[in-house]
């Protein structure tokens, strides 16, 4: 326990789990490389394709439920090990289950892939469990939006560069011969389960301070379940999650519909980055949004400058061609990307007007995800597309702000509040679902009208569901060692 009344820096720790945030982003969206690829390696129906993402999303909730209930009966884990030990064990299991990719290739066996990518999920889920509420209070509780935010966009970076440098491991480096077939994605996994490994001594070599919690496992039936404001953060992460997974599913097949741009697949895939660019540069600016850098106005210019800079990196990337081994720059025209700077002017406003408050944020930037998804159901052409494209920017904090704001005060029930939390990722392959029976009945436009449930469920938390109930109890205090 610190002994002093100096504040103490966090930048080093913080800056290594970052590192973890960007791994397990580029690990995520690796299925949607993944997918095509093992549908047609064995033949599957979309179906059974789709049993990838059921394992991985599957692997998110009875991980996270185990967990729950074995805090409740032996203890919280993390608790007892520690933060740091917990990420170290959660990195290996990363490791080992992208390892199993080998194998599985080896034998040519899809049940076996099915089972690598569970025992991959498991890992990220004990990640996701560790490291959200590590980097949450690795500083002053007011400003654990800020730090989630920087991670969250850091993550996002991730999940930007993934689809491009996976396509050309799995497709182009590592193809035989030009032919790709089931070998190919060996080398690859094994590279990236050397990453996880790498890490891992990372983080063992790395200083993290710990945070001692009493644990108590004798004091109620409930846990963290007792906290009003959790059990309301639990259905926002579902809402979020569902919402935001369900909009990128089906933006290809909203913008090559007649009635908004009629695009071909291809020139779609490029637009998508400005979805998830989007998303990167919300979170970056709602990182310093919700920090306590310098004046307002310095603020305002650094969330300027980086929604600048970001625009051009992914203006650059989806300017990047592959053909037949020949890189080319293909831009597209200013003219084409000039309403997507409007509305990055838009989502500015929109921190404005929450003020660098994490709650008000929330509910500012929910009721802007129903205006844009009404504008993208209900009208057509560019005005719909952009609109749905703009989602991006408006769901880039929701993550950050609803998690630090659900496990607000819980002490010693932190860790299990988050495993909570993470379950609730399950949302991701729910909602999708719903969204796309909607569709099959009324059209994939209309059916963007779906998620409008989901955020004005958020709104809610932000204005109301977040506030704790004075029926809680008070929390054990956290103490850095």
């Amino acid at each position: 326990m610190e002994t002093n009344n100096a504040a103490p820096d966090y930048r080093k720790p913080f800056i290594t789990i970052t590192m973890l945030f960007f791994l397990w982003g580029f690990i995520t969206v690796m299925n949607d490389v993944l997918i095509p690829y093992l549908k047609d390696s064995f033949e599957l129906s979309y179906f059974q394709a789709g049993l990838v993402q059921f394992a991985f999303f599957g692997a998110f909730f009875f991980v996270s439920l185990v967990y729950y209930f074995v805090s409740l009966s032996s203890g919280d884990p993390i608790n007892r090990i520690g933060y740091k030990a917990s990420i170290i064990v959660a990195l290996l299991v990363c490791g080992a289950g992208c390892a199993m990719f080998f194998p599985a290739a080896e034998f040519r066996s899809y049940p076996f892939f099915l089972a690598a990518l569970f025992l991959l999920a498991t890992g990220v889920t004990l990640l996701q469990i560790a490291a959200n509420p590590y980097a949450a209070i690795l500083g002053k509780p007011e400003t654990a939006p800020s730090r989630l935010n920087l991670a969250q966009g850091v993550n996002s970076l991730g999940t930007t560069i993934a689809p491009i440098a996976g396509g050309l491991l799995l497709y182009k480096v590592f193809a035989d011969g030009g032919v790709v077939t089931i070998d190919s994605i060996k080398m690859p996994y094994l590279i990236y389960g050397s990453l996880f490994v790498v890490l891992a001594l990372i983080v063992w070599r790395s200083h993290l301070p710990s945070f001692s919690k009493e644990d108590d496992t004798n004091d109620d039936s409930t846990g963290a379940l007792r906290f009003p404001h959790l059990r309301f953060g639990m259905i926002a992460i579902f809402m979020y999650v569902g919402g935001e997974v369900a909009i990128g599913s089906y933006l290809i097949s909203f913008m090559r519909h007649e009635s908004i741009m009629g695009l071909p697949e291809a020139t779609a895939s490029i637009y998508l980055a400005y979805y998830w660019g989007g998303a990167m540069i919300g979170r970056l600016c709602g990182a310093i949004s919700l920090s306590e850098i310098g004046t307002q106005s310095k603020k305002y210019a650094a969330m300027i400058a980086t929604a600048v800079s970001v625009f051009g990196v992914v203006y650059l990337v989806t300017a990047i061609r592959l053909d037949d081994g020949v890189f080319t720059m293909d831009f597209l025209s200013p003219i084409k990307v000039a309403p997507f700077l409007l509305m990055i002017a838009i989502n500015f406003g929109a921190f404005v007007l929450g003020q660098g408050n994490a709650a008000r944020v929330l509910w500012v930037f929910s009721v802007g995800m129903v205006a844009l998804l009404l504008i993208a159901s209900l009208t057509g052409g560019p005005l719909a597309f952009w609109a749905a494209l703009g989602t991006g920017l408006f769901n880039s904090i929701m993550w950050s702000n609803i998690f630090t704001l659900a496990i607000k005060d819980l002490g010693r029930h932190t860790s299990q509040g988050s495993s909570l939390l993470v379950m609730m990722i399950v949302g991701g392959a729910i909602v999708p679902l719903i969204m796309g029976a909607t569709a099959d009945y009324v059209g994939i436009q209309l059916a963007f009208l779906v998620p409008i449930v989901n955020y004005l469920y958020i709104a809610f938390y932000g204005l109301v569901g977040h506030r704790h109930s004075t029926a809680s109890t008070a929390p054990a205090a956290e103490h850095a060692a």
